[in-house]
């Protein structure tokens, strides 16, 4: 993909941003007493979410790497990814060809602007395109995404205020390859912090794995697990 692969609210955040990794493996068991799911939190960023515990965690060094490569920073709150791949590497975040799932997760705060603009549409459009209006405005400048296709559309309200939308599209990659993307885009309250969780793989790796990447989605949580 090219380097508009990580989007900001209408450019108004100055790119996406990572400061730290923190896993606290908590094992969710199964009926035998076999860790099925890890929780993925940082007690600082306020937000939690749960993995199987066969995806492999992308390192801290990798991640930055990635972000830095596209245009962010390490000025952000928090950052996390997982790959369920035998390979897992933090460029499959961008890849199209992917088997198996491919998790990432970020906290960041908002500049004032930013914060004052947010709407239920610039969280749409968070990571790509998912309006009809910024798709038409992106198609016409190269982005090289394709054949748009829309599953479900969720509006999330939740605790103390938290509020976003959870989108579940497809597209196609250049070459052929058309993906699934699920994505869970919060705010708090007062609209300064933006919290991400991402999954997607190619359409047949995610109705394979869809129940898994289900539970990966609806555990993503604002505020502590405990």
């Amino acid at each position: 993909m090219t380097n508009r692969a990580f989007r900001s609210p209408r450019g108004l955040i100055g790119g996406l941003a990572v400061l730290l990794l923190a896993v606290l493996t908590t094992a969710g068991l199964s009926g035998c007493g076999t860790p099925a799911y890890s929780y993925v939190a940082d007690d600082a960023a306020g937000a939690y979410y749960k993995v199987p515990v066969q995806w492999h965690p992308i390192s801290q060094k990798q991640i930055d790497a990635l972000l830095q490569s596209g245009g962010g920073s390490s000025a952000g709150i928090w950052s996390t990814a997982f790959d369920a791949g035998t390979g897992p590497n933090a460029n499959h975040v961008l890849a199209g060809n992917l088997s198996q799932p491919f998790a990432f997760a970020e906290v960041l705060t908002l500049n004032p602007t930013a914060s004052n603009e947010l709407s239920y549409n610039m969280l749409r459009d968070f990571m790509l395109p998912v309006t009809s209006s910024t798709r038409s405005q992106d198609a016409g400048s190269g982005f090289p995404l394709t054949d748009f296709k829309q599953l479900a559309d969720q509006t999330i309200t939740d605790k103390q205020g938290v509020h976003g939308v959870r989108e579940t599209f497809q597209y196609t990659f250049p070459g052929g390859a058309a993906n699934t993307f699920d994505e869970d885009v919060l705010t708090n309250a007062d609209q300064t912090v933006v919290y991400l969780l991402m999954v997607h793989c190619t359409n047949t790796c995610y109705t394979q794995n869809q129940n898994a990447i289900n539970t990966v989605m609806t555990s993503f949580t604002v505020g502590s697990h405990t």
